[in-house]
């Protein structure tokens, strides 16, 4: 127990370090707090009896600071600086994100680079990418550790729990990526985009989506110029591993490949979080306008859009996503008229129902088609049933095999003698048939015969 205590002086676990190992992996730059919020969120409704928010704020991430403190005697991990409020920014080494990578099961060149220096200008851009991150993530308590806790903070937990579903789980982020329009995935050329946020979560209806902060510092006309970069990098095609030539964001990321005629590149999420000078208002109206060939779909009969090869574009506002989460209708998606789920607003529900109609017309078509061809095929048994031959001595009707035996077998083929009669009665007809036969065979041959000489015969032979 000593070694151990000597080798992480703080007392750390290892799946508390892991912990620490993966979120920062992810967020690249996080407070102590953040980390907390992510990894255990039941420790936000812990220690809710200490006097001030300060000394709570100490006690919850108490164990996380300890973790950190362990990875920086590794050489894991560092701060980077602290935050206009106070707060200590934590960031990894080079050797912690390789650490992080094998944590997350991820390749190292995938990590991206570490986050030093991030606190000398307040951190401003990464905290906003954190916080949208936790609001799209919605950590969900563990009940089971607060089971001791008064009832008014379990009540609490569990309003959080009840809330409408998170989107993936930290694994399903990543910060920061590079998005190449030239170069490659570890040494990207000019003209391409950075990812804030790119989210993997298939299981939760999101296989791939890009993310953009924007803390309502830049101009419409510098986001567009943004957004041209995405679509420069979604255009984008190399050779695969195997030599087919394929998207790039391909090689690294799957998603479904759509319908045939309507495959959109990956959505983009745009978050404005207004704390600069711009509307975000005004911003996002020039910014549709200005972006419109990158994302407007392609009419079709009045009834839904179809996005062949354009970039859908979703804006949100970063309250509004922080209460309501993706479940909320609080996202809007460029060309449509109204607000809509974060499903809905990357995905096209309105195709979706078209399809949806269509097929149950079909389906409606085949039943009918069915029931017509069963309609048929009943009247048709009807009248063969209504023309089947009735036995002319005990008025059977005719079995199928009787039936199809009396039919003609072609010109010049004899005809069934007993075509009148059903199988048990033509049987009894040919037994009578041969019995009499049999009986005039016997008359025949008694008038004919001359007993008299067949009997002197029999005398004279006997008496010889």
């Amino acid at each position: 127990m000593a070694g151990k205590r000597e080798e992480n002086p703080a007392g750390s676990s290892s799946n508390l370090r892991g912990d620490v190992l993966r979120v920062l992996g992810v967020l690249k730059v996080a407070t102590v707090e953040q980390i907390q919020q992510i990894s255990a969120p039941h420790l936000s409704y812990w220690h809710t009896d200490k006097p001030t928010p300060s000394k709570r704020k100490q006690a919850r991430t108490a164990s996380h600071t300890g973790a950190l403190s362990d990875l920086r005697k590794h050489g894991l991990a560092e701060n980077g600086g602290r935050l206009p409020g106070g707060d200590t920014l934590r960031n990894l080494t080079p050797m912690g994100l390789k650490a992080a990578a094998r944590e997350l099961g991820r390749p190292v060149e995938e990590m991206g680079d570490p986050a030093r220096g991030a606190g000398r200008t307040g951190a401003s851009h990464p905290m906003t990418v954190n916080e949208a991150v936790l609001a799209l993530l919605r950590p969900k308590p563990n009940l089971s550790e607060l089971a001791n806790e008064p009832a008014d903070v379990f009540a609490a937990a569990q309003a959080v729990v009840d809330a409408p579903a998170w989107l993936g789980t930290i694994a399903s982020y990543a910060t920061e990526v590079a998005l190449p329009a030239t170069g490659t995935w570890s040494n990207p050329g000019k003209g391409g985009a950075q990812a804030d946020i790119v989210i993997i979560a298939p299981e939760d209806g999101v296989p791939l989506l890009f993310v953009e902060i924007d803390n309502c510092f830049e101009s419409a006309q510098v986001l567009a110029g943004k957004i041209d970069k995405y679509m420069r990098f979604c255009q984008r095609k190399v050779k695969d591993v195997d030599g087919t030539e394929r998207p790039m964001w391909r090689t690294r990321w799957w998603a479904p490949d759509g319908r045939h005629g309507d495959q959109p590149h990956p959505p983009l999420l745009l978050v404005f979080n207004r704390i600069g000078p711009r509307n975000p208002n005004t911003v996002i109206a020039q910014l549709a306008e200005l972006t419109e060939r990158h994302w407007k779909g392609l009419d079709y009969d009045g009834d839904f859009h179809m996005y062949e090869g354009k970039l859908p574009i979703v804006v949100t506002g970063m309250k509004h996503l922080q209460e309501h989460g993706p479940a909320g209708a609080v996202f809007r998606r460029f060309g449509r008229p109204q607000n809509q789920t974060l499903l809905e607003a990357i995905g096209n529900p309105r195709r979706e129902a078209h399809d949806a109609r269509k097929q149950a017309e079909y389906a409606a078509r085949q039943r009918e088609h069915q029931e017509e061809l069963r309609r048929i095929a009943a009247q048709h048994k009807a009248e063969r049933e209504a023309s089947r031959p009735v036995c002319a001595d005990c008025g059977t009707r005719f079995t199928d095999e009787r039936w199809k035996a009396i039919e003609p077998a072609g010109w010049g083929a004899p005809r069934e003698p007993h075509s009148h009669l059903c199988d048990g009665c033509k049987q009894r007809a040919i037994t009578a048939e041969r019995q009499a036969e049999q009986t005039e065979q016997g008359h025949q041959q008694q008038d004919q015969g001359v007993p008299e000489q067949k009997g002197c015969g029999w005398l004279s032979r006997f008496r010889t």
